[in-house]
């Protein structure tokens, strides 16, 4: 059992959790993940480690409470423990030790996984800009913790409420055409996202890291749920990734996966509240 130690609601719909998993904590890495289950009966669901703390052997996630699973995670408390956790899972991220200047792209709930990397990278010495990307201002998330590990932190609303209006590829297009020479880019967030800062930084040779959410069910390479296609070749995002190379990345055949069932999740009868769900 996996003890919950700190519960903070970000947003109406993402919650932050501080688990007691110490000898997932003493392994864990920037850009690792673990596979949660309720109870015995319960589905198995991926999560990114968010942040770790080795010395109090806890780690940190951050979901949002969109299907069932994550709705019954989300009405647990701190003291109340979760079943099964396993991690840390999936190939930690890797960096040039050259590096010096690198922008870290993340777009809604993403941002919860693109601050572990801009932490990681400020602990190496690397100068960070940080891009977050939100809908609006009452969901913006992580505003804090982003900013005390990157040099400068730009936010970017779709609708201008709060930060810049715009797109993250608006402000990362203004930053590069500014003259500022980037050794590397990360994206983590929407698929879509992904793909269009993929394109905008492939004519300028930027070497663009994405971390992939297919589906997934087992996180051991077994059940194939998570393949992707990346450099012509297929990939497993659970063994092999989930970080690849955006320039090699096939997009539209990984939003054709992750949307294979979509009808099903937003128009079956909730078993948790009686109604058809809308999303």
């Amino acid at each position: 059992m996996f003890k919950i130690v700190r519960k903070k609601q970000l947003n109406d719909q993402v919650v932050l959790f501080e688990i007691e998993a110490p000898f997932i904590a003493k392994k864990a890495q920037a850009g690792q993940f673990i596979i949660f289950r309720l109870d015995e009966h319960g589905e198995r669901v991926p999560l990114t480690i968010s942040d770790f703390d080795r010395e109090k052997g806890t780690i940190t996630i951050v979901f949002q409470t969109v299907g069932a699973s994550t709705i019954a995670l989300g009405r647990l408390d701190e003291g109340d423990c979760i079943s099964d956790v396993a991690g840390p899972l999936g190939v930690a991220t890797e960096y040039d030790s050259n590096i010096k200047r690198v922008a870290v792209i993340g777009g809604g709930v993403g941002c919860a996984i693109a601050y572990p990397q801009a932490k990681k990278l400020s602990s190496m010495g690397v100068q960070v800009d940080l891009i977050a990307g939100f809908r609006s201002k009452d969901i913006v998330i992580l505003e804090d913790e982003m900013r005390a590990v990157s040099k400068d932190l730009y936010v970017c609303t779709d609708d201008g409420s709060y930060g810049t209006k715009g797109f993250v590829t608006d402000k990362l297009k203004e930053l590069i055409e500014s003259g500022i020479k980037y050794d590397e880019v990360v994206a983590i967030g929407p698929v879509i996202m992904m793909k269009f800062v993929s394109k905008l930084t492939e004519p300028y040779g930027i070497k663009t890291i994405v971390s992939l959410n297919p589906i997934m069910i087992d996180g051991t390479g077994m059940c194939g749920g998570c393949r992707v296609t990346v450099d012509g070749k297929i990939r497993y995002a659970c063994v092999d990734g989930p970080d690849f190379d955006g320039h090699k990345v096939d997009f539209d055949e990984l939003m054709k996966r992750n949307n294979a069932y979509k009808t099903i999740e937003t128009e079956h009868l909730c078993r948790l509240t009686g109604g058809k769900r809308n999303g």
